[in-house]
């Protein structure tokens, strides 16, 4: 999944790219309203954290013009802890969630997760298929018996991807916006390999090809 961080300070913004990247994000950065507004209104994020305190344009005018502009992409704020009212005033412009800094990066990343949970079609918090369970917290796919199959960052980003968005149409586009950040190169071709990838993990019949669409990851047996 691939998230939006806007945050003006440069040594947390990057300190929370590192982390988020490590958790098997795909992850873009921008450091002031205007560039943050920008990629948020154009780029298909799954969630975006916000700090509300930035340069050139607040971030509470970034979140009500992506509101006003029909945009439903899950936002999480960030706000000085004492600063209830813009806490409010973010709730009421849109915001999904808050979190007060100083805060603990482990809260931050089990509130994202909650909200990714819930915009995702797929709620729920153990993803499985077939004898498979997804092991988010270590990226891995774990089996009954506790064998554990190693999965690249690629290959377990693609693969959540699909597990969160089970039974419908994806296509190669859109899966390489998701896994791939803004400045990555994406090549549709790539994803072909790592479908195979997963598909010598999963069983053939789990990625179905649909031509000239892309691909459907089936939930059923």
């Amino acid at each position: 999944m691939r998230l939006l961080v806007v945050e003006d300070d440069a040594d947390l913004g990057e300190r929370l790219r590192a982390r988020l990247v490590a958790e098997g994000y795909a992850v873009d950065l921008a450091r002031d309203g205007i560039d943050g507004g920008h990629l948020g209104a154009t780029e298909p994020y799954d969630a975006v954290i916000l700090d509300l305190g930035l340069p050139r344009k607040p971030g509470l005018g970034v979140l009500r013009d992506w509101r006003a502009a029909g945009l439903r992409v899950p936002v999480l704020i960030l706000t000085a802890r004492d600063g209830w009212a813009e806490r409010v005033e973010g709730l009421q412009a849109g915001a999904d969630d808050y979190l007060g800094k100083p805060f603990h990066v482990e809260e931050l990343i089990a509130r994202l997760q909650a909200l990714l949970r819930r915009a995702a079609p797929a709620q729920d918090l153990d993803l499985r298929v077939g004898d498979w369970r997804l092991d988010e917290a270590r990226q891995c796919l774990v089996d009954a018996a506790g064998t554990v199959q190693t999965l690249t960052a690629t290959e377990f980003r693609l693969l959540r991807y699909f597990m969160r968005h089970p039974d419908v149409v994806l296509s190669k586009t859109r899966l390489s916006e998701h896994v791939y950040e803004y400045d990555a190169e994406r090549d549709s071709n790539v994803i072909e390999v790592y479908v195979r990838r997963l598909r010598g993990l999963l069983g053939n019949d789990r990625i179905e090809t649909r031509r000239g669409q892309g691909y459907v990851f089936r939930s059923g047996d």
